[in-house]
């Protein structure tokens, strides 16, 4: 059987982890969770500990000092996964705008054939619940505008819910990836295409948490903008030539 992980960072997710671990561990298909924790003050790790003593194959945390970034949260993950030899590996976040259903979606779309399956809000025409409409527009030209400015046939470039192949994340450099915030998302899957590997978008709903705290801000979507035209200039190697 196809070994799976997901990788679900965590920052002051109290309200959500453990039901999302449920949640995950429900499906069929044997998933092991990797929780990335940046020193949550309101004791997220601790319940991620707790749960481990119950899901003692399955579940596994590195806990960082402090809030370091999505991107480095990724990165770190992606390395611990590799290193552990899993085919498939997720990223999904902790506060059900994911839905883990979704799951096996993503999962037989790489087993069929894709290097990178995306979890798509925007394939499909706008599937988002819950946003207030100015952040939904603020998306949806945001991933219009990296499109054609990088030339990635991608409509959801900022998607956070994504499955890769094992060679993809072996193939691409992980220390010369950039961005930390959420345009690190728009920077893997620019490297991921530009190094020839297949992308396939799979419809999916998007609903706004309904518990917790939002860690979206400004500075996230300046990050992008300017990143994404330094990107279109970078030239992108594969690892280790």
């Amino acid at each position: 059987m196809d070994s799976k992980v997901v990788i679900i960072p965590t920052y002051n997710e109290k309200e959500n982890i453990e039901k999302i671990i449920r949640a995950v561990f429900s499906l069929d298909g044997d998933y092991h969770i990797l929780v990335i924790e940046d020193g949550s003050p309101d004791g997220t790790g601790s319940i991620v500990k707790s749960l481990q003593t119950e899901f003692r194959e399955r579940l596994f945390m590195i806990e960082r000092s402090g809030k370091l970034g999505l991107g480095t949260a990724y990165i770190t993950g992606f390395k611990w996964a590799i290193s552990h030899g899993y085919d498939y590996i997720f990223e999904m976040d902790a506060d059900f705008s994911h839905n883990p259903e979704d799951l096996p979606k993503l999962y037989s779309t790489c087993r069929d054939g894709a290097d990178l399956a995306i979890g798509s809000r925007y394939c499909n025409g706008i599937s988002v619940i819950n946003w207030p409409i100015g952040r939904v527009i603020m998306s949806y030209y945001a991933s219009v505008y990296v499109r054609k400015v990088l030339g990635m046939n991608v409509y959801d470039t900022t998607a956070g819910f994504k499955c890769y192949k094992r060679k993809v994340l072996e193939t691409i450099d992980l220390d010369n990836v950039h961005m930390k915030g959420y345009g690190f998302q728009i920077e893997m899957k620019y490297t991921t295409y530009r190094l020839g590997f297949k992308i396939v978008e799979v419809p999916i709903i998007f609903v706004d948490r309904k518990e917790g705290t939002s860690k979206m801000s400004s500075g996230i979507f300046g990050e992008a903008f300017w990143g994404v035209l330094k990107m279109r200039m970078r030239k992108i190697k594969p690892r280790n030539i």
